[in-house]
């Protein structure tokens, strides 16, 4: 990120509203000339009762919301686009930013609840070759505002409560760490939608010091970490942070977040057909993982035609499931969701900039 971009996301930053805690907000309205308590009444028509203009505040004069929409307008996410699976009910979101970017969402819903996977930025840098997120590269990253909108907008449409949330789609959340932070703290705030921290994962492909920054960040999330190779010259022609950072570096501050948090990790492996799929790949993977309080997420990759990756036979996706286990290593198969509609990472997004 260049230092103008820097200063330009910074200054939006304190200008917007929706991207403002409760303090900053108190703040903010001492600043111009109005009473602190009024901070509190706007903050849950953004966070709790997800209103969509000033207008909707009614309880705010009528000057104050013509003062507010005049020089501070409410981040507000365009819905351009719902793609619904016939298959399992997940639902695609495309959204457009106020910039014109576009960015997407995915709505999962179980048994146990309602899980929506969110984007951090437009676009993406990591360069990992089997995601679609990457293929036209990053543009910039998204506010805290932007980032709870995609939630408030799904939760409105489908009109069921979320419980869930990833932040797992496109972009890497370690790469827009402030903005992810702030994010956390206000999805979580009881002003809001009080979503409990033990509900939000977080998914990186691994930046060594951002991952040992939010062990210290006192925070109850999940940690998702994409590890997708067992050693390090495979994950190099996946995954090119592998470049930057070893396994045994990655590792390392995994061990160090579970020491500082308690908190169990996950590792994602996407199974790519005769690239990271043998029963060697699982040997070493669980000694890569010996001794580490964690989970392994097998996920059969979903192929996009960028890229001639192939998806791993079944029966060779259950006996790398079945080595692990062998080694009591706590390993699911991810159950595939939105495989008709686009469902991959930046897929949907790809799809509409192309035609655009």
């Amino acid at each position: 990120m260049t230092t103008r971009a820097i200063e330009e996301n910074k200054i939006e930053t304190e200008t917007d509203i929706k991207s403002m805690s409760l303090s900053e907000l108190e703040s903010f309205f001492k600043k111009i000339g109005e009473k602190p308590f009024r901070a509190r009444q706007v903050y849950e028509w953004m966070h709790k009762k997800l209103a969509a203009s000033y207008d909707e505040m009614t309880n705010l004069s009528k000057s104050l919301r013509e003062t507010l929409e005049k020089d501070y307008p409410l981040t507000f996410l365009e819905m351009i686009e719902v793609q619904t699976s016939k298959l399992d009910g997940t639902q695609k979101y495309l959204f457009r930013l106020e910039d014109g970017n576009v960015i997407e969402s995915v709505l999962m819903k179980y048994r146990h609840g309602n899980s929506v996977c969110i984007s951090s930025q437009v676009g993406c840098r990591m360069g990992c070759r089997f995601c679609a997120s990457t293929l036209d590269g990053w543009t910039r990253n998204l506010r805290p505002s932007e980032m709870l909108d995609q939630i408030y907008q799904i939760q409105k449409y489908s009109r069921e409560r979320v419980s869930n949330v990833v932040v797992m789609g496109t972009g890497e959340p370690m790469d827009n760490y402030d903005n992810l932070l702030k994010f956390i703290h206000m999805l979580s705030d009881e002003s809001g939608l009080m979503i409990s921290q033990r509900n939000i994962t977080v998914s990186t492909c691994g930046i060594v010091p951002k991952i040992k920054m939010l062990a210290d960040e006192n925070l109850q999330i999940t940690l998702a970490i994409s590890l997708h190779a067992s050693n390090d010259e495979k994950r190099k022609s996946l995954m090119p942070i592998a470049f930057k950072y070893s396994l045994q570096e990655l590792l390392g501050s995994c061990k160090y977040y579970f020491e500082k948090t308690g908190r169990r990790l996950t590792f994602e492996y996407s199974l790519v057909g005769g690239v990271n799929d043998t029963q060697e790949d699982a040997e070493e993977l669980k000694n890569l993982l010996a001794g580490l309080n964690c989970h392994v997420n097998l996920i059969p990759v979903n192929p996009i035609k960028e890229r001639d990756f192939v998806q791993s036979d079944k029966k060779v996706i259950e006996k790398f499931k079945n080595k692990l286990e062998k080694y009591r290593i706590n390993v699911t198969i991810r159950r595939e969701m939105g495989r008709d509609i686009d469902g991959a990472c930046g897929q949907l997004r790809k799809k509409y900039l192309d035609k655009e």
